[in-house]
């Protein structure tokens, strides 16, 4: 036993090379933060496979593919197009971030990824919270959006007020912890800092944080369902703060998979899907027929008329 031991011991000093995918692009930025808001980041920990996997996980093969670059970007741009999607499952990537709460609350409805959140039972929360550039009035036909931005004196204002109760907030969060200071170093959060009688415990004392605190978490998610985030987050439609996140992701993932992000971009970031009545509609405009003349005939609703005319401003 103790000669395989020695053995074993010997065998991991010497020297081996590298024989999984990497990217020397996406290894570059491998563990750097990339700003994202006031105080967010967004870092790649850590990823496995590329454009590589895609492939030979469609042809089940061994080692690197045996095909051409152009074969290979051909047969990515197929599988992308037909939605054959376990190939792309192949890839996975893992990134830390520092987020908004109300970012994050958005974020976790997507269930396909591993997350592993910063616990605020076990340690204190930072002392950084996000406060807006700017800020918009509800939007008047859109009832999750935003609408006009206010007026400069107004907006000055209303900034100061989220700013002091932000801070008001993160005071009182300190107090029923049994804390004085405004910022909390690593040193003055031991357990045995908090044995006075009037301190509430740190699961309790975190409800008085607002939403706009920063927490952060790792994020671990396959190709496929990041693709399908991305596809989601990166849209107009989507908050401005989360979308934020998902394009600086979206640079990320260029690095990564060049060929499938341009498979992604082409067909679904800048692809027109069409129902049904759409496509009939668009062959009688093919075949000289005017938009006025035929859109009546086909039962569609104000929103769904009007999206139509934006798919191809008609």
């Amino acid at each position: 036993m103790d000669n395989q031991n020695s053995s074993f011991s010997d065998s991991s000093k010497s020297n081996y090379s590298i024989k999984r995918y990497t990217n020397p692009e996406l290894e570059k930025i491998l563990g750097i933060p990339v700003p994202v808001l006031d105080h967010g980041f967004i870092r790649v920990i850590d990823y496995m496979g590329g454009d590589d996997s895609i492939v030979q996980a469609a042809r089940v093969s061994y080692g690197k593919g045996t095909k051409t670059i152009s074969t290979d970007r051909n047969l990515i741009r197929y599988l992308m197009r037909h939605r054959h999607t376990t190939p792309f499952e192949m890839c996975e990537i893992k990134f830390h971030i520092k987020l908004p709460i109300f970012v994050a609350r958005q974020w976790i409805r997507h269930r396909t990824a591993n997350v592993n959140e910063y616990s605020a039972r076990y340690s204190i929360l930072d002392s950084d919270f996000y406060l807006p550039e700017t800020l918009e009035t509800q939007s008047k036909n859109n009832k999750q959006g935003r609408g006009d931005r206010l007026e400069f004196h107004v907006e000055q204002k209303l900034k100061s007020l989220i700013r002091e109760h932000s801070e008001n907030s993160y005071r009182n969060y300190l107090s029923l912890l049994g804390h004085s200071t405004e910022y909390v170093s690593e040193e003055n959060t031991s357990d045995t800092a908090k044995t006075s009688s009037n301190c509430v415990a740190r699961e309790i004392a975190r409800i008085v944080v607002p939403l706009n605190f920063y927490t952060q978490w790792y994020w671990k998610i396959d190709l496929h369902n990041l693709f399908h985030f991305l596809s989601l987050r990166t849209d107009s439609h989507a908050q401005f703060e989360i979308r934020e996140y998902a394009n600086k992701i979206l640079d990320i993932v260029k690095i990564w998979v060049p060929l499938a992000y341009e498979a992604f971009e082409d067909y679904v970031l800048k692809g027109i899907r069409l129902s049904k009545y759409e496509q009939k509609i668009v062959q009688r405009l093919l075949n000289g027929e005017k938009f006025d003349d035929v859109i009546g005939e086909y039962n569609l609703s104000v929103r769904e008329i009007e999206e139509l005319r934006k798919k191809f401003s008609f």
